[in-house]
Order: structure tokens, then sequence, then C-alpha cells
């Protein structure tokens, strides 16, 4: 039985997390030290006092659920757990190369504060925004979207699970598909308190900032499949790892894909490590008989035993 090691991304942040690992691990203290010194702001004190208002900020998110959930990796390789694959979901795409050894967490750090800000001011200079479709399909999404844009851009953002997908795009045309979508099958258009319309053409610009740093590091081959947000591939190419997580900014993440695909290529146990459980409730969806466990906390980090 194959393990996989799941990242989450922006939105599984909550004011609080990870402070028990900082109290209670020497790995803890020094990686939030290391964070602190590369954002130069008190990350620290964000992340663990809020407000949550400040926390939610795209420029803050990013980088503190990758070093929460990079420490717990961390912890877990140390005391001799290993997964045979690991994937993320787009920002966890960044956690999990760390976790199979592709970076190390400062380089990691570093690539996720460009993400981050480059991700806000483009939010800023191209105002966009997100929206949860549950219960349409992909195609039928795709469809859609293609009809409403027009002069404006929607598109397909996240293919979550057969029947959630997350639009992508100009404010205007994402509120257009919002209000008749149920008129073509949802039965639920949520829309999502974000920053900008991440995973579409509108993030360009962060593109090409995140492409010049990433054009000045090495990541290294892997021996362990990463799971393409882009392509939902497995590769342990270093160089196909770095185009992936440049390419992933203006394109849909596969998530639905890559988690069958690792079911395909034998993986049966699963663990969320981070902050929240929305992966291992997208398991449950995706498909129900998976076992997919969750750490978040101290207390399930020394009990864990897969």
């Amino acid at each position: 039985m194959k393990k996989g090691w799941l990242f989450p991304g922006q939105a599984s942040q909550k004011v609080g997390m990870g402070k028990d690992f900082y109290e209670k691990t020497e790995l803890g203290k020094k990686y939030f030290d290391i964070a602190n010194d590369t954002l130069g702001i008190d990350i620290q004190n964000i992340i663990f006092n809020g407000p949550d208002e400040e926390l939610r900020l795209t420029k803050h998110t990013q980088p503190a659920i990758f070093i929460v959930s990079t420490i717990i990796s961390e912890l877990l390789i140390k005391k001799g757990f290993k997964p045979d694959g690991v994937a993320g979901h787009s920002l966890g795409e960044y956690s999990a190369l760390v976790s199979a050894q592709g970076i190390d967490f400062k380089t990691g750090l570093e690539l996720v504060k460009i993400r981050s800000e480059s991700m806000a001011k483009a939010g800023q200079d191209n105002p966009g925004t997100m929206a949860a479709i549950i219960g349409m399909d992909l195609e039928s999404v795709t469809t859609l979207a293609q009809e409403i844009s027009t002069n404006q851009i929607v598109v397909a953002a996240n293919h979550n699970t057969e029947n959630q997908i997350v639009i992508s795009g100009n404010i205007k045309a994402v509120q257009n598909f919002t209000d008749i979508a149920k008129e073509h099958g949802a039965r639920m258009a949520i829309p999502l308190n974000v920053s900008g319309a991440f995973h579409s053409p509108l993030m360009q610009p962060a593109r090409e900032e995140l492409a010049d740093k990433l054009d000045s590091i090495q990541i290294s081959d892997i021996n362990i499949p990463l799971y393409s947000n882009f392509s939902a591939e497995p590769t342990m190419n270093g160089l196909n790892i770095k185009q992936s997580l440049i390419s992933q900014l203006e394109n849909p993440v596969l998530w639905f894909d890559s988690i069958n695909n690792m079911i395909n290529n034998g993986f049966s146990l699963f663990t969320e490590i981070g902050p929240g459980k929305v992966l291992k409730g997208l398991n449950k969806k995706i498909n129900k008989d998976l076992n997919t466990k969750n750490i978040e906390l101290y207390k399930e980090f020394t009990s864990y035993e897969i």
C-alpha cells in the first residue's frame, strides 16, 4: 500500500495554527525564526495572534500555511516516516516539494514570498474573484464559462471533485456565472473571499515575477513522485517541477485528476499535512473508500502511525 502526503493551499489557515509545534519542538522554533528573517515581518505573531483579517491577506496566508505544513512534514521525516508520493493543492505544491527534498525550507519560503506578493499585486492591478460551483461537472462549467467570456474572463480554476469546480476571472464575469449557474444544473454557487482571480489568465503578471525567481534557483530531481497541479501527472524531474510551478499560476489545479492518478498508481493511504481538513474532505468526495488522515496539531503528530 502506497502512502501519499497531501498539502493544503490558501483558505486552510486559522489563527493559532502551528503554535504547539513552536512551543514543543526545536525545529518549529528554528523555522519560525528563519521565517521572520526571510519575510522581513513578524509572521509568527500574525499566525499565532491574528487578527484573522491580517492572516487572510494573500501575502501572509501563503507563507503562513507553507511554514506550518513544512514544519510538520519535516518532523515526520525526522521521526522516520516517508511518503511514497506527494501532492499539494496550489500553494501546497511548494510544501510538497520541500517534503520530497527538491528544495529546502528557506528556498521554498523565498519562492512563496514572491508568489504571494506578486499574486496579491496582480489581484490589485487586475481585479478579479472566484466562486465555488457545486453540482456541475468540468465540461458543463467550461462550456458555460466560454459562453459568458465574451469581453471578460471567467475560467475553471480548481477541479476539486467531479462536481465541485472553482471558477475564476473578472468580477463581473464571475458574478454573471453565479447568477445563472443554477439554471445550468448547479446546486450551489458560492462566492469566495479572495483577493484575486487565482489560476486564471489575470495572474500573468505574477507568473513573470515568479519565473524570474525560479530561474535563479535549482530544483533537484526527487526520489518520489510529485503529482503536478498543472498536468495531474507524477514527475521527479526538477526542471519539469519548475515549469509546473510557473504554469499553475494561470492554469487550473487538476486536483480531481491528481488524486485519481495516485489511486490508479497504487496509493491507498493519504495524510493531509497542515492546517484544516479541506483535502481530507475532498478525498471523501472523490472516493469514499479512501483512508485519509490529517495532522495539524502536535498531539496528532505524536500519535501518528501510518
